[in-house]
């Protein structure tokens, strides 16, 4: 029977799905042994993960009958496609399944920040009544820059136009007049020009080696001294050190972050000393919804290319 080597979290609904035609090897922790990663893969014809697993050159070479990689998210920093192609290994990505998830978690950030909910509750919790010190700001009439305009770009823009935003867009991958943009209030502009324009800035783009430290000191210090930063996209797209520089400085408001350059960032960490930043551990994408959508997605995709005749 066809063994499935799934070495991190996976929804239930994916792992019964592939339970009904292959055999499931669930070992959710196995990505931390990279040795026993390597022996457990050696005999697996597929191999599925989320972003924890290294899936590099060496892991591919010592899996002799891998025939395919199904990832669970959308980012492949953590795979050598290169290495994948070379052997003829398909690779199952599913496009947009935690995009809804992460825009929602971008409203709720700026939430957050205009209305500070939390704090607020900490203050009545401790008997006090202090309405003055909790006035709000409204998202309306506020300016929305979003930096890189696929799947969860699109769907903020939708979100944020509906809470009465102005909506600026960007994308360093592509012509601005290309992008496929259904939302006819949005405005399209350099990258410098928005920054310097937007009340919030939110970042969705992959990393690359043209996008890494994207916002570098010159475009971090473009961005106005009440605007607020939000990534949940890579770490790696911002340079941390110009970041926490403008930050504790006062020029940039306040920074919310899911995402880092190093994840778990090291200790002690210098941005988490900030009162102005906000840091979440990589989560904007993980909800239930997203995490059954991505399982089932996968299984399916990793089922097919078992089922399609092997290369030459």
């Amino acid at each position: 029977m066809r063994r499935v080597l799934v070495c991190e979290e996976m929804d239930a609904a994916g792992l019964e799905l592939l339970a009904q035609r292959v055999e499931v090897d669930h070992r959710p922790g196995l990505w931390s042994d990279p040795a026993a990663l390597r022996q457990g893969a050696r005999d697996a014809e597929a191999l599925i993960v989320r972003n924890r697993t290294r899936v590099d050159r060496a892991l591919v070479e010592a899996s002799v009958r891998l025939r395919v990689v199904g990832r669970l998210g959308v980012g492949l920093d953590n795979i050598d496609a290169e290495a994948l192609a070379e052997r003829g290994v398909a690779l199952v990505v599913p496009r947009g399944v935690n995009a809804a998830s992460v825009a929602e978690y971008v409203l709720a950030a700026m939430l957050t920040v205009s209305r500070d909910l939390a704090g607020a509750w900490a203050a009545v919790r401790e008997g006090r009544w202090d309405r003055e010190r909790f006035v709000g700001q409204e998202l309306s009439g506020k300016t929305l820059g979003i930096v890189g305009m696929g799947a969860v770009g699109r769907r903020l823009a939708l979100r944020a136009r509906a809470m009465g935003m102005n909506l600026l867009a960007s994308d360093p991958r592509a012509d601005l007049a290309e992008l496929p943009l259904a939302e006819s209030a949005v405005t399209l502009l350099d990258l410098d020009e928005l920054l310097s324009r937007s009340d919030f800035v939110s970042l969705h783009c992959p990393l690359t080696p043209a996008t890494r430290r994207l916002l570098d000191a010159r475009r971090i210090a473009r961005l106005g001294p009440d605007a607020v930063l939000i990534n949940a996209a890579r770490g790696a797209l911002v340079d941390e050190a110009a970041l926490f520089d403008a930050l504790s400085n006062g020029r940039l408001r306040l920074a919310v972050l899911d995402v880092r350059e190093v994840e778990p960032p090291a200790v002690p960490d210098p941005l988490a000393r900030l009162d102005n930043v906000l840091l979440t551990p990589h989560v904007a994408g993980s909800t239930r919804e997203a995490f059954r959508r991505a399982g089932l997605r996968v299984a399916r995709g990793v089922l097919t290319a078992l089922d399609a005749p092997p290369g030459p």
